[in-house]
Formats: structure tokens, sequence, C-alpha cells
């Protein structure tokens, strides 16, 4: 079964793809050694992943599915939460930047978590 999206829902998705690409390029200036280079294919992973999860969700096959996909992504933006902060306090990479991508990362957790309990009440 399709799910339509809402207003929110689609304003999500739609920062969620902007904030990839802003992590993608964040990430494409940075030097990398041994340890940058493994945080950062964790954060390119998570951080993508939150946008992809929102997308799948509106070819769910049930309702179920689409709360699980939106429930996939509130992880998946606690999880890029949790690269950045090691890169900022263990890699000491503290700049405009990555300060706005944690920003953005916490307000699209707020938002996709938002959705997830707004879809499990009306579920009921």
């Amino acid at each position: 079964m399709g799910q339509t999206a809402t207003g929110a829902e689609s304003d999500v998705r739609k920062r969620a793809y902007y904030y990839s690409i802003n992590v993608i390029q964040y990430i494409d200036r940075l030097p990398l050694d041994a340890t940058g280079t493994i945080i950062v294919k964790q954060l390119i992973r998570s951080a993508t992943s939150v946008g992809a999860n929102l997308v799948e969700a509106k070819g769910a096959s049930s309702r179920k599915d689409f709360v699980n996909f939106y429930s996939y992504s509130l992880k998946s933006a606690n999880e890029t939460l949790y690269w950045l902060g090691l890169l900022r306090d263990a890699k000491r990479l503290n700049d405009e930047t990555l300060t706005m991508l944690i920003e953005e990362a916490k307000e699209l957790s707020k938002m996709v978590g938002a959705c997830v309990v707004s879809l499990k009440k009306n579920g009921q």
C-alpha cells in the first residue's frame, strides 16, 4: 500500500536530501588519516541513510513497513550525530560547518521523531 506524504513528511525528506549533500561536500574537504577514514565511511553511510529510508517509506507495502522506514531514518539521524560528535571531539575538527551539520542532524532527528510518534499514534 503506497503512502502519501503530508506536508511535514515532504519537508523532512527534502531537508534530509540536502543534508546528505552538505555532509558529502563537507567530507570531501576533510584531510583523512586512517581513523578519519573509518569515521567518515560510517558518517556518510548514516547521514545518507536518513533520507534514503524516508524515500523507501514511500514504497512501503504496509503501514507497519512505512513506520519502520521512518524509525530506521530516526536511528540513522541519531547515529549521524554520534559520528559528527566523534569528528568534532576526537579529530578536533570544530568549525562552523561541522556545527551547522550537528545542528541540522538534531533538527532532522526531531522532525523524523515527531513523524514516528504521530504515525504510531494515528495507527492505534
